[in-house]
């Protein structure tokens, strides 16, 4: 399964048990779905050769001219391809051809049985037949944080051209077109875009296209789902419509409308825009409300989106068990995307919301920007005063109760229903029904947090619901016990509203409570006393001390295989905002409890992270459209922060000894280069370039992998090499098993004017680092190798942090992390 932004609950419905026929025998069977790869090379890897074809290939970052007949011939020989096989092998009826990948990859997802697969890997032709896999989905004010009306948006025009005729691609849970912040009637009338060929889905009931100017492509895909039984219309929707949530909320991020008021309960909290308001958006549906999605649907969204011509696509999902492969960066997903790469398409990837523990990405290899979620300098913060005095801090975005008067306070479990008791838990306040309106009337109702609010069976917005049906002037949602590591976000409210998340806090209440309501030998409730006022949680408070990587943000260094070894590869690659981010909701959604209903979301995640990269890559693309995807990368990469706003280091959030949450100073495998600086990245001066022989040569180098499986996914030979995979020009050094010395080549290229830098290195005290030469004059659009030698001192057994600071003299300034352990001295 992939996984999407947020928490996503996985159920897959097993397919029963079927008799099928091969070659006159019968099998019993468990059908299962497979995406089989065979010899030939896709459409943007073909340089002729075949009888009657021309070459289709494309050169590195060069886009794919699907119009062309030599594309449409070369792909329609593939699927005949494909097809024949399967008929040569199996009986008509015994099987099931899902879907033809023909551009990026060469290969088919077929529904089949174990046996037939066997069959299928035994077959001339086939190179690789791996079982299909789940993916999930990992789950306002940042343009402003950023920077990006005042730094950036001019560059291109002012907001109302941000982003102008880039197309950004979301493979996701669908969209919800009728959202203002997809509309195009307060905008200027968007153009033709002759470049992009994406289809737009009818609805089924009302018979109007998905798109309108702003939405330029809009598809869904769920051939494996409906095979693997997974999928229901009636909830999942067979159309580009968002029944989740998700992928309303990532669109609207990268490229909403701007100035969109965030109208919830009569308040209005600002003004939501995505990084990139002009970009158009295209949808490929692939992720579902209950289930997830397949890999094998997600394959064939990526494919449609590089024939239809994006220039950017977000993943804000991820894996939700290790691919079937022994290693990381060679599966059908990774490689799908090194074609799509290799195509000229900028892809973002959320990293992962398994944080703050090690090895806990889920987005690895060198050609995709791996996105880590921070923590922005917005808090939403409220508080409780008891009649005492006492003041208990909580969180709840709600106004407060009414100046200079003390409400009492009653709770649940003392004005429930006497028929109700044996039924329902009263302490929840998730049913008005089993609860005294007389005696709530007026007053604050205290409830208390179970563990259903855990699991999503009730939620704050249904407390909410509760209280104001019940005619309460408030409530309080007291948490009494918890488990390490649960994460309370602040939520709208109609009516005032507090969830007290301390659980010394919570028992200061109770204590109160207890202590002032007055009770007979039978322990029912004579008279409550206690009073209390709830503050207004509406305003936001601003912090400096911002970013923060978040906690759920997944954690390096990053893997090269399944068996958790360490890769010579830095993961993730850059931070942006992805804690409490408000955008655009689907009222159909479920992936939030406590947004349903509703036009908008306050949401937490890696998903929320990557279309902030995504919407600012489509600034940077339409300033330099000829940049290729590295380059995007490389300039988003050596410009950010790693000093938060009060220029001090960024701090993460991780777990103390007492699995209670503390700061610690944080490091590349919390935040990769650092936090993105959008109008930095405008202007790099310098860039770290790499294309597709680069990344084959990073392949071809990296222990443990095969040679028969990088022929499988990339039909190349090694006949190019790097020596050593950390020779890769990314923008970042990684050194995972140092032995004495090492000296890693980077070149890089000049993408201004003539500038003479400065170049210096440090490093923690364990490992020695030397950079050559201390300076160089590049000429526009030449480049110069850089060499860093890295020598062990000292074993420590842990990791050791530097960088190497290349300063020009016109004040361009690029920076790239160093990470090393040592082996041996």
């Amino acid at each position: 399964m992939i996984f999407v932004g947020g928490l996503m609950k996985m159920k897959m419905v097993e397919r029963m048990f079927t008799v099928i026929t091969i070659f006159g025998l019968f099998v019993f069977g468990k059908s299962e779905i497979y995406i089989v790869t065979i010899e030939g090379e896709p459409v943007t890897s073909y340089r002729g050769g075949v009888s009657g074809f021309e070459a289709t290939a494309v050169e590195s970052n060069e886009k794919l001219d699907v119009t062309s007949d030599s594309v449409s011939s070369y792909s329609h020989h593939l699927e005949h391809k494909h097809d024949t096989l399967l008929e040569t092998l199996f009986d008509q009826g015994t099987y099931k051809k899902l879907y033809s990948y023909k551009h990026l990859i060469n290969g088919f997802a077929v529904d089949i049985s174990p046996e037939q697969a066997e069959t299928l890997r035994r077959a001339n032709g086939v190179k690789s037949v791996d079982k299909d896999w789940k993916v999930r989905k990992l789950t306002t004010h940042t343009p402003q944080f950023l920077g990006l009306p005042t730094g950036v948006w001019p560059t291109g025009g002012g907001f109302d051209r941000a982003g102008e005729d880039i197309v950004i691609g979301f493979v996701d849970s669908g969209i919800f077109p009728h959202h203002p912040s997809f509309g195009n009637q307060n905008t200027e009338p968007y153009g033709p875009l002759p470049k992009f060929r994406g289809k737009c889905e009818v609805h089924s009931d009302t018979k109007k296209s998905f798109c309108n100017g702003k939405i330029v492509g809009a598809q869904h895909f769920a051939e494996a789902a409906i095979a693997a039984g997974a999928f229901n219309p009636s909830v999942d929707y067979a159309s580009p419509m968002d029944g989740d949530g998700h992928g309303s909320h990532t669109a609207a991020i990268a490229a909403g409308n701007n100035g969109i008021p965030v109208r919830m309960h009569g308040y209005e909290f600002g003004k939501a825009s995505g990084m990139a308001p002009r970009a158009r958006i295209a949808v490929y549906k692939a992720l579902y409300r209950l289930f997830g999605g397949f890999v094998a649907d997600v394959v064939a969204a990526i494919e449609q989106a590089v024939h239809d011509g994006v220039d950017i696509l977000n993943l804000s999902v991820g894996p939700n068990s290790p691919a079937i492969t022994r290693t990381t960066f060679l599966n059908p997903f990774d490689a799908t995307l090194l074609s799509a790469v290799k195509a000229g398409v900028f892809v973002a990837q959320a990293a992962g919301n398994g944080g703050p523990f090690a090895k806990s990405l889920v987005s690895y290899s060198p050609w995709i920007v791996t996105v880590a979620a921070a923590v922005d300098d917005r808090r939403y913060k409220n508080h409780l005063t008891l009649g005492n005095g006492k003041i208990l801090a909580g969180i709840g975005l709600s106004p407060a109760t009414s100046l200079n008067q003390k409400y009492t306070l009653v709770a649940a479990n003392d004005v429930g229903l006497d028929s109700s008791v044996m039924k329902f838990s009263h302490t929840d306040c998730q049913r008005p029904e089993v609860l005294n309106k007389n005696m709530i009337k007026g007053n604050i109702l205290l409830c208390g947090y179970s563990f259903n609010f855990v699991i999503g069976t009730a939620s704050v917005k249904k407390v909410a619901e509760t209280a104001k049906k019940l005619g309460a002037i408030g409530f309080v949602l007291a948490v009494e016990n918890v488990s390490p590591g649960t994460k309370f976000d602040p939520v709208p409210m109609g009516i005032p509203g507090i969830l007290i998340t301390d659980v010394s806090k919570s028992m200061e209440l109770i204590d109160y409570y207890k202590a002032s309501t007055l009770r007979d030998w039978t322990g029912r409730v004579k008279s409550f006393k206690g009073t209390g006022t709830i503050g207004n949680g509406l305003e936001p408070i601003l912090h400096k001390s911002a970013p923060i990587v978040a906690l759920f943000s997944a954690r390096g260094p990053n893997i090269k295989d399944y068996s958790f070894r360490d890769a010579d590869l830095l993961k993730p690659d850059i931070l942006a905002p992805g804690s409490l981010i408000w955008a655009s909701w689907s009222p159909n959604g479920t992936d939030e409890p406590n947004f349903m209903g509703e036009n908008f979301a306050m949401v937490s995640g890696t998903s929320m992270a990557a279309p902030h990269i995504a919407g600012i890559a489509a600034l940077l693309k339409q300033k330099h459209p000829h940049w290729s995807p590295a380059v995007i990368k490389s300039a988003l990469m050596t410009t950010s922060n790693t000093l938060d706003r009060a220029k001090k280091p960024i701090l993460a959030e991780q777990y103390s000894g007492s699995e209670t949450m503390t700061f610690v100073s944080a490091t590349p495998f919390d935040y990769g280069s650092g936090h993105v600086n959008p109008r930095a990245a405008l202007d790099p001066g310098l860039v770290f370039d790499a294309g597709y022989e680069d990344y084959l040569g990073f392949l071809c180098t990296t222990p443990g992998i095969a040679y028969h499986e990088l022929l499988n996914y990339t039909h190349h030979p090694c006949n190019y090499t790097l020596g050593h995979p950390y020779n890769l020009n990314t923008p970042s050094i990684t050194v995972s098993h140092l032995v004495r010395s090492q000296t890693i080549t980077r070149t890089v290229t000049n993408v201004d004017e003539t500038e003479t830098y400065t170049v210096t290195a440090k490093m923690a005290p364990a490992i020695a680092i030397e950079a050559n030469p201390p300076s160089m004059t590049i000429k526009p659009g030449a480049s110069h190798k850089l060499t860093v030698t890295l020598t062990v001192r000292s074993l420590t057994k842990s990791y050791s942090f530097g960088e190497v600071v290349l300063k020009g003299n016109r004040g361009h300034k690029v920076r790239i992390p160093v990470v090393a352990m040592g082996y041996k001295r």
